[in-house]
């Protein structure tokens, strides 16, 4: 069994990293983990966080001690399954390539010596795995990148990048949910709404441990989906197993 260690965050978390090296089978562990540690509702437990190599456990002092909290997450450990099923998500995401959707397109495919079909067809072959939501709300760091259309990210950052835009920073490729700045090589544009505050369950589309697979939709779809999405009568594809 993988070794953990637990390590304090200021006074109120907790850090479970784990000892195995990134990969697609870590993150299963590590979501199985985070789905065991969610089943205990250990008292005064507020939020877990999984990312690449870790879950951060969030908690209140006055309820639970970090001594208390790290004996129960050892104790939770010990009792932990691997081979235990986790239902798998596969998400799959309409995208616009190219154009005002897909500014660095063009210096993508230079940047590997590629045309713009070869780019936008690799970026599409493959199944990418949701790592972690990272620094937006619902921003899904997707591992499984063609290597051959890998790009740094941009030298200087945009003061405005779109939500739906989607992405390409060195081996990963991702979706920003919601306007901001960045730094990632834009080839298209998603409509769909990967972040809803007011969402009856969950104000994110993704989660840890997805499975995501992109297709290409034209101009007119686009505007199809946008004016569904905005109905509220849009159904993502999401295929469960």
């Amino acid at each position: 069994m993988m070794s953990i260690l637990l390590q304090p965050i200021g006074d109120g978390a907790l850090k479970v990293t784990f000892s195995e090296a990134v990969s697609p089978t870590l993150n299963t562990k590590i979501q199985l983990f985070d789905e065991k540690l969610l089943k205990v509702e250990i008292n005064g437990v507020v939020e877990s966080v999984p990312t690449f190599n870790a879950v951060t456990i969030y908690y209140e002092p006055h309820l639970v001690s970090y001594h208390k909290l790290s004996e129960k997450i050892h104790d939770l450990h010990r009792e932990f399954i691997e081979e235990e099923y986790l239902p798998l998500r596969l998400i799959h995401i309409p995208v616009v390539y190219g154009g005002k959707y897909g500014p660095d397109l063009q210096t993508v495919a230079e940047h590997n010596q590629l045309s713009i079909d070869q780019v936008i067809k690799r970026h599409q072959n493959g199944e990418y795995l949701v790592y972690m939501l990272g620094f937006l709300p619902g921003f899904p760091y997707l591992g499984g990148l063609d290597k051959t259309i890998a790009k740094p990210r941009l030298e200087a950052p945009r003061a405005k990048t779109f939500a739906g835009s989607v992405g390409i920073a060195h081996e990963q490729t991702g979706i920003y949910p919601v306007d901001s700045p960045g730094g990632w090589n834009i080839i298209g544009k998603t409509p769909i709404q990967l972040f809803d505050f007011h969402h009856e369950t969950s104000p994110f589309l993704f989660r840890a441990g997805d499975r995501v697979r992109f297709h290409s939709v034209s101009e007119g779809e686009y505007e199809r989906i946008t004016a569904q999405v905005n109905a509220k009568t849009y159904q993502v594809n999401i295929e469960k197993g």
